[in-house]
């Protein structure tokens, strides 16, 4: 099967061709909001699929998550391995919720095993779209280019306020140095603004992490315990 991505990608083609891809996107947000409708509240955890259970950052994501999923969130990952294995590992380990929205790629990426539910998708932009919309905090553990884009996307959106100021966590301050620095350059140079520092916390400490998530959203945002959730549309709550 041709990847309709790269296709679209290279330039124009027929009206017909441009159509028929628009409706696969809609087709798949449409798959991934009947997936994760009745989620409720999550954390989304951004970070690395090539770090395994013997890593700092994989011990660290665990425990991070399940205090997180202690709140009441559900926690949320891109559905591979890695550090996303790691957070939802951390939520079943405590009892949480545990979604996850994972992407088919030319190499399958399979699923982790510690998910309750879970919705696969072609397009990284619909994925992205799906990893923001149901999440009321975001943490960004070490990863590369896609947990970056993720990462500035998410805080762009909140920049612009497109999305609500929800609270973003750094986490592991010596791995995230360079970008730290970078992101001081940049006020420094006047290409965002002093106020826009205050849109994350960098950090290494666990408690820290989940006092700043904690303060920043249930009271913030009402959130309320869950009631049970109608179904009109033969969603699986």
């Amino acid at each position: 099967m041709p990847n309709t991505e790269i296709q679209f990608l290279e330039g124009p083609r027929s009206r017909w061709q441009e159509l028929k891809f628009t409706f696969k996107v809609f087709w798949e947000f449409i798959r991934g909001f009947r997936a994760l409708h009745f989620v409720g509240p999550c954390i989304t955890v951004f970070g690395s699929a090539r770090f395994g259970e013997e890593t700092e950052d994989y011990q660290s994501t665990r425990a991070l998550s399940g205090e997180l999923a202690k709140l009441g969130f559900t926690i949320m990952t891109g559905g591979g391995p890695g550090i996303m294995e790691a957070a939802n590992r951390g939520a079943k380990d405590v009892g949480g919720r545990s979604v996850g929205c994972n992407i088919r790629l030319p190499m399958e990426q399979f699923h982790n095993p510690y998910l309750d539910k879970w919705v696969t998708i072609r397009y990284f932009f619909v994925r992205k779209t799906l990893l923001i919309k149901y999440s009321y905090a975001f943490v960004i553990m070490p990863g590369g280019f896609g947990t970056l884009d993720e990462f500035f996307e998410t805080i762009t959106l909140i920049q612009t306020r497109k999305i609500f100021d929800f609270p973003i966590v750094i986490f592991d301050k010596t791995y995230h140095k360079a970008v730290l620095e970078h992101i001081q350059v940049m006020k420094d140079c006047g290409a965002i603004s002093p106020e826009d520092l205050k849109l994350f916390l960098a950090t290494d400490d666990i408690e820290e992490a989940v006092a700043y998530i904690r303060d920043n959203t249930i009271a913030k945002f009402n959130l309320k315990p869950e009631r049970k959730a109608k179904k009109w549309l033969g969603e699986k709550a």
